[in-house]
C-alpha cells in the first residue's frame, strides 16, 4: 500500500506556483519565527508593548513564563533564520502545546473563550515547520552545501513520497 503523493499540476496556474513553492515556505517561515521571536521578546524585555500588552517583563526563572518567553526569542530567531529549523521548530510548536492545555485550557473548552487562539495557532504553525522543513533560503540549506551533500539531494530527499509496506 502506498501512501497518496501530491497530485501533479493540472493547470499552467498551479504549475507555475508549484514552482515557487520552496519560497513561499520560506516567507512562511520567516514570518512565524519573527512574530514567535516578537513575543518572546516582549514577555523578556518589556517592549512592542511588553508580557501580556501590560509593558510588564517575565521575572527572570519565573516558571513557566520566563522559560516560555527564553524559548519563544530563541526558537522564533532560529525558525526566522532556518537554522536547526526542525528541532527548534518542534520545541517550540511542544511549548505552545504546554501553554495551551496548562495556562489557557483550565479556564474553558474552545480557545476563543479561554484566549488560548495565538498558543493554538502558534502550535499547529510551528509543528507544520517540523514535517515540512524550512523551505529555501534557509541557513539549514547552507550547510548541507557546505559539508558537500548538496541542496539538491536533500531537497529530493525530503520530497520523495512516503510509501508503506503491508
Amino acid at each position: 500500500m502506498t501512501a497518496p503523493s501530491a497530485p501533479a499540476p493540472r493547470t499552467p496556474v498551479a504549475a507555475r506556483l508549484t514552482g515557487y513553492r520552496p519560497y513561499a515556505l520560506a516567507a512562511f517561515r520567516f514570518v512565524t519565527g519573527l512574530l514567535f521571536a516578537c513575543h518572546g521578546a516582549a514577555s523578556l524585555f518589556g517592549v512592542l508593548g511588553g508580557a501580556g500588552g501590560t509593558g510588564a517583563t517575565a521575572q527572570a526563572g519565573a516558571w513557566p513564563s520566563w522559560y516560555a518567553a527564553v524559548i519563544q526569542l530563541a526558537g522564533g530567531v532560529l525558525v526566522a533564520l532556518g537554522l536547526f529549523t526542525r528541532t527548534s521548530a518542534l520545541i517550540a510548536s511542544g511549548s505552545m502545546a504546554y501553554a495551551y492545555f496548562v495556562v489557557h485550557q483550565p479556564e474553558a473548552l474552545w480557545p476563543m473563550q479561554n484566549g488560548g487562539e495565538l498558543s493554538a495557532l502558534f502550535c499547529w504553525t510551528l509543528l507544520l515547520l517540523v514535517f515540512t522543513g524550512p523551505g529555501a533560503l534557509a541557513v539549514d540549506g547552507l550547510l548541507t552545501a557546505r559539508r558537500g551533500t548538496g541542496t539538491a539531494t536533500a531537497t529530493a530527499r525530503e520530497e520523495r513520497p512516503v510509501t508503506a509496506t503491508a
